[in-house]
C-alpha cells in the first residue's frame, strides 16, 4: 500500500500500464465511519447478493434510488432473480422515505465501508455494486467494488423492504401526456454553437420539428419535417419509461461540460417542466434524455 502524494488516498493495488486485467483499489482514510448527520438529501445502492443463494425465488440483485425533488422524493428500485430477469419501478411520492433510510444506514452500519473503491478489470457491469449517500451537511458515504456483493442479502432484502412500500404511498400528480403541446431540445456549446430542436405537437396526433444550428463557422442552419402520431406516440413512451418528468431538480453529476444540454416539456394549460442533462439518474432510466434528444434533432 502506499500514499497517493498530498493526499488522503491509499492505494491499495494498482494494474501496470499495458496490463491486462488486475485490479485498482484505493481507501480514502478520510472518510468518515460514523455518520451523525440526520438530513439525508441522496441514497444510491446498487449490488449483486452472494452467489450462495439456492432458491430460485431468491434476490440477486438490487439497486435502489431517492432524491428530493420538488413537491416530492423521486424513488426508484430495480430487484433481480439474476442478470436477465430484472424489473423495475419508480414514482414521485409525498411521503418522506428519508428518515427510514437514515436509521437504515445507521442499524446496518453501512458506513464501516466508506472510502474504499475497486475496480477488477474485465468484468461485467453489476458484477458487484455501488453506494453513494449524501447528507445536507456535507457527510456522504462512498464505496464501490465491482468484483463482488457490497451488500448482504439482509441488506438488500431490507432495501427491497423500505423502497417497495414507498412505491405504494400517495403520488404527486403530473400533468397528462394528452395534453403535451411541444417539446423543446436547446444545447449551447462552448464554441459558440448551438442547437435548437422544436417539437409542436397537433390536435390530431402527428407533429413538426423545427431544429436550428450553428457550427464553428457561424453559418446557421434551419430545418423542418412533419412527425407522423407514431413517432409522437413513440417520444410519449420514452418519457413515460424513464419518468423523465421527475427528472427537474435532481442533483448535478459534478461533472463539468463544455456543452449544456436542456430538454423542456410544454403543456397545453402553459405550465412548462424543464430537465438539464448532466443529473444523477438510476443507470437503468438514464438514457431516456439521449434517446429523446436523438428524436428531435436527427435529420
Amino acid at each position: 500500500m502506499f500514499h497517493k502524494k498530498d493526499s488522503n488516498i491509499v492505494v491499495i493495488s494498482q494494474t501496470k500500464p499495458g496490463m491486462c486485467g488486475g485490479t485498482d483499489a484505493t481507501l480514502d482514510m478520510s472518510a468518515p465511519k460514523r455518520v451523525s448527520s440526520e438530513n439525508m438529501v441522496l441514497f444510491r445502492a446498487t449490488s449483486a447478493m452472494n452467489r450462495g443463494v439456492s432458491e430460485e425465488n431468491d434476490l440477486r440483485f438490487v439497486s435502489a434510488f431517492a432524491a428530493p425533488v420538488a413537491g416530492g422524493i423521486f424513488v426508484f428500485l430495480q430487484t433481480g432473480k439474476g442478470y436477465h430477469e430484472k424489473t423495475c419501478s419508480f414514482s414521485l411520492i409525498r411521503e418522506d422515505i428519508f428518515p427510514l433510510l437514515v436509521d437504515f444506514v445507521r442499524e446496518y452500519d453501512l458506513a464501516r465501508q466508506n472510502g474504499y473503491h475497486a475496480t477488477t478489470h474485465g468484468l461485467p457491469q453489476n458484477f458487484g455494486g455501488e453506494v453513494d449517500i449524501r447528507y445536507a451537511q456535507g457527510e456522504k458515504i462512498s464505496f464501490s467494488n465491482n468484483q463482488q456483493a457490497i451488500l448482504s442479502k439482509e441488506e438488500g432484502e431490507e432495501i427491497v423492504r423500505i423502497f417497495s412500500a414507498a412505491l405504494t404511498k400517495e403520488t404527486v400528480a403530473l400533468p397528462s401526456l394528452d395534453a403535451l403541446a411541444s417539446v423543446r431540445f436547446e444545447e449551447t456549446r462552448k464554441d459558440g454553437g448551438f442547437t435548437e430542436a422544436v417539437l409542436t405537437v397537433h390536435e390530431d396526433g402527428t407533429g413538426e420539428i423545427q431544429k436550428k444550428s450553428r457550427y464553428e463557422e457561424g453559418k446557421v442552419y434551419e430545418s423542418t419535417k412533419p412527425v407522423s402520431r407514431e413517432t409522437v406516440d413513440a417520444i410519449k413512451k420514452t418519457m413515460v419509461d424513464t419518468g423523465i418528468l421527475m427528472w427537474a431538480d435532481l442533483p448535478d453529476n459534478g461533472f463539468q461540460s463544455d456543452t449544456q444540454r436542456k430538454l423542456t416539456f410544454a403543456f397545453v394549460q402553459g405550465n412548462e417542466i424543464s430537465v438539464r442533462d448532466g443529473r444523477i439518474v438510476p443507470d437503468p432510466i438514464r438514457g431516456g434524455f439521449f434517446d429523446l434528444q436523438l428524436e428531435l434533432t436527427r435529420s
